[in-house]
């Protein structure tokens, strides 16, 4: 634990009390923001993207369901890997809890790799997840929606053309859909994918913060390999 200034509780009241207002500004700005998000123009989908999934092919509007808004989450698990992005598999483990709340608040979801169907459902088996996991194989839609890249060294990844490193990297989409028609309205990728992930926002709370250090994630490990 870090050495740290203690004081009397009325010095730490008037502290807290100093800091909510910097809180709060924060929190109202997030609120802009969202909203302005909503408000961004949308794009139609019209290429007829098919996936594999547990039940057999599956299109793009399809993975709706009855909801009219879907996030896809852009997984890092290329065909010649047996086993998802340890990183990814971080943020996979927020998922399931969830998906009952979205659904009741119209929102469908879905993560979507490049590995063939067998190899999700193997590693999805494994790690006890439930949520919808398709594989995008034969089709252009990871690529479409920069989270893939067939030069990694040179590509257009976050808005920008840059070095990714890989041939996937992590990303969100979202969706809506009126009738059969469906609409790209958000992409988000690198450090913009963090909201998702409740495990940063409850380590942001704590004295030693995300203790990273230099090297973020670096303590990250698949669930079932911790040493412990």
């Amino acid at each position: 634990m870090p050495k740290h200034e203690v004081v009397s509780h009325e010095e730490w009241l008037r502290a807290r009390e100093a800091f909510l207002v910097e809180e709060k500004a924060h929190m109202r700005r997030g609120d802009e923001l969202a909203a302005k998000r909503r408000e961004l123009p949308w794009e139609k989908v019209d290429k007829p993207y098919v996936f594999d999934g547990d039940a057999g092919k599956v299109t793009l509007v399809e993975l709706f369901g009855h909801q009219t808004q879907m996030i896809v989450y852009h997984f890092m698990f290329p065909p010649e890997d047996d086993e998802g992005c340890k990183h990814c598999s971080f943020w996979a483990d927020h998922y399931d809890g969830v998906q009952i709340h979205l659904a009741h608040r119209d929102v469908a979801f879905t993560a979507i790799s490049r590995a063939p169907l067998a190899k999700i459902e193997k590693f999805k088996r494994r790690m006890g997840w439930k949520f919808r996991w398709v594989s995008s194989s034969g089709t252009d839609f990871n690529y479409d929606f920069q989270a893939s890249f067939e030069d990694p060294e040179h590509a257009y990844y976050n808005f920008r053309m840059t070095h990714p490193g890989m041939h996937d990297r992590e990303g969100i989409s979202v969706f809506a859909r009126e009738g059969k028609q469906v609409f790209h309205t958000y992409s988000t990728y690198a450090r913009g994918i963090e909201v998702v992930n409740s495990t940063y926002a409850f380590l942001d709370l704590v004295p030693k913060g995300r203790d990273e250090g230099k090297e973020p994630q670096a303590w990250v490990r698949h669930h079932d390999r911790y040493e412990d």
